[in-house]
């Protein structure tokens, strides 16, 4: 039978903070050091390769422990999926510092689960702003979206003159015209 495994995850926003105080609480509250997980990097990135690392070392059963919610989560919104993604794995959740968020218990889920709702909530307000914003910009004759690309731009007589050519990959060409490849496809298929 496989021991439910405390598995940590600790975070700063620069090099030249130090994770020691987290990591420290980490270790005390028995996590393994070879299963701590750090980053040196802002919350703001969705790119943490430990933060990465971690979730592929988590199995059902074991325990998620940060020092604090806002060392995993970029937002509320974020945070609240990672821990439902968490969740739907059988995976448990504790926060050292936010006592009233571990969802190894009953009244800690209730807590978790309320986040949850707020979180739904923002998103819903969100949601209802950008369509009001967008309803009341079309109310003033404005149109959104990007501006329509003519055939005649120089970016894309540029986009096709070089694929014409066969001299270059469709790659060099993106990456020398600063575009995606779903970008340069459309550029082939503009009609004036």
């Amino acid at each position: 039978m496989r021991i439910n495994r405390k598995i940590g995850y600790a975070r700063v926003s620069k090099y030249d903070q130090d994770l020691k105080m987290q990591i420290d609480a980490l270790l005390n509250f028995g996590c393994e050091e070879k299963y701590i997980f750090t980053d040196h990097i802002s919350g703001a990135k969705s790119e943490r390769p430990g933060l990465t690392r971690c979730m592929q070392e988590l199995q059902k059963g074991d325990i998620l422990i940060v020092w604090r919610l806002d060392r995993l989560g970029r937002s509320m919104s974020h945070l609240v999926s990672l821990i439902e993604d968490l969740k739907q794995r059988g995976i448990s959740f504790k926060s050292l510092c936010d006592g009233a968020i571990d969802t190894t218990t009953a009244s800690g889920e209730l807590i978790f689960n309320i986040f949850s709702s707020l979180a739904q909530f923002e998103r819903k307000l969100i949601q209802e702003r950008t369509k009001a914003g967008l309803a009341a910009a079309r109310a003033r004759g404005k149109k959104g979206g990007r501006k329509k690309v003519l055939e005649t731009d120089p970016k894309v007589l540029t986009a096709r003159k070089m694929h014409q050519n066969h001299k270059m990959s469709i790659n060099d060409i993106c990456n020398i015209l600063k575009i995606s490849r779903a970008t340069f496809y459309r550029y082939l298929v503009l009609q004036e």
